[in-house]
């Protein structure tokens, strides 16, 4: 075999299983046909990410957290309403807070800029792991000893493929795995902001009759924003100037910051969920969006992807421990059931919360209203729903224990 595992996508869950793997022991090559300048830009770019506690953990644990922490901004609490344009937040709302759970934040939020980089960086430095930019697969065959992918420069063996190459994965394709897939048409334009106040670390998720409208803090006197909205009005908003884009921002944004400015670029990602009928085939195994995409409602894509590296590094660890062979059936049949529940179970979730929120309807909005006062004064469902939006709840790979 030429390495352990062969790891097709070169963004964010391909080197970070790469890296999450050598700590189990195991080889990697990282394969991905851009080419590496696409991943190293150290200037702004507006895309920053909101990782859960139990990702941060996972980094901790892998040694990666030194290079970030200096550039994270904390997430201390998540402040939740239904909102409309113009008229600010409903007086009924959610408050989360990290100390109810006894732990100094929920989460950080990480630029891209800064995130990416780190992650290549201590794959050069792994003598473990090879990174191949600028290499594109062709074909995939697997036997009962490996599996052989075929680039456009020569073949290359390994006992597993793992498909990090997102939600048009082709390692998936390839397998014959199909996918469940369901269409929001809605769009998330992605940016960050500047403003006049601090946000203390809290972030906001106002609930618009459109869609919802994430505030995440980032350093400084900074945040980022997902704002959905439905696609063909996305789009309007998309081909405006910085200056008309901001007016139609702020009465959704509201004056609590005091006044806000564009900061780096403008994205926009279409929403839609979709889910994987299979985890894992004859010697392939799936991670992160190849598997799973939900909807950004609860900031939980690449969380969910973190928690499928840690899945697998425990699986794995514990398979070599026994002298068992990393892509074997039975060794990836227990990863697959690891993860397929708490994914699923989240994109129902979001796709329900979607379902009752993106809507201006006044029977809803008051139904809304009064379950979130509810859950407000029931400390003990409070504390649950931190703990799952920190990552931390329910049976945990050993990587995000803590």
């Amino acid at each position: 075999m030429d390495t352990d595992v062969i790891i097709t996508g070169g963004g964010l869950t391909g080197p970070l299983a790469a890296l999450a793997l050598a700590d189990a022991g195991l080889r990697s090559i990282v394969l991905d046909a851009r080419p590496r300048a696409d991943f190293d830009d150290a200037e702004f770019d507006g895309r920053s990410y909101a990782m859960a506690l139990g990702s941060v953990r996972l980094l901790m644990a892998l040694g990666l957290w030194d290079a970030l922490a200096s550039d994270a901004q904390p997430i201390k609490g998540i402040r939740a309403s239904d909102g409309r344009a113009g008229e600010g937040a409903s007086p009924r709302h959610l408050a989360f807070d990290a100390a109810e759970i006894g732990t100094p934040f929920m989460g950080q939020m990480v630029e891209d800029r800064h995130l990416r980089p780190a992650l290549l960086a201590a794959c050069d430095a792994s003598n473990r792991i090879e990174l191949r930019f600028e290499t594109t697969v062709t074909a995939q065959d697997p036997d009962m000893a490996g599996m052989t992918v075929e680039t456009e420069t020569g073949s290359l063996t390994a006992r597993l493929l793992l498909g990090c190459d997102g939600r048009g994965s082709g390692v998936a394709e390839r397998a014959g795995i199909g996918r469940s897939t369901k269409g929001y048409g809605q769009t998330a334009l992605v940016c960050a902001v500047s403003h006049e106040k601090p946000h203390q670390g809290i972030a906001h998720q106002f609930f618009m009759p459109a869609g919802p409208l994430a505030i995440l803090p980032l350093t400084g006197n900074r945040s980022s924003l997902v704002w959905t909205e439905a696609s063909d009005v996305a789009a309007e908003l998309n081909a405006l100037p910085d200056a008309e884009y901001l007016e139609v921002l702020r009465p959704r944004f509201g004056n609590f910051l005091g006044e806000i400015a564009l900061e780096g670029a403008r994205h926009t990602y279409p929403l839609n969920l979709t889910l994987a009928q299979d985890f894992v085939a004859p010697r392939v195994a799936l991670v992160g969006d190849a598997a799973h995409g939900i909807h950004p409602i609860a900031g939980q894509g690449l969380n969910l992807g973190i928690k499928d590296i840690a899945a697998l590094h425990h699986v794995v660890s514990d398979a070599r421990q026994r002298g068992e062979d990393p892509g074997a059936p039975d060794v990836l049949a227990r990863y697959a059931r690891w993860r397929r529940f708490d994914t699923a179970a989240m994109g129902v979730a979001t796709d329900a919360v979607n379902a009752l929120f993106s809507n201006d309807n006044p029977i809803l909005r008051l139904g809304r209203d009064l379950g979130m006062g509810v859950i407000s004064g029931l400390p003990g469902v409070r504390r649950q729903f931190i703990r799952n939006a920190a990552g931390i709840a329910g049976d945990l790979p050993r990587l995000i224990r803590g």
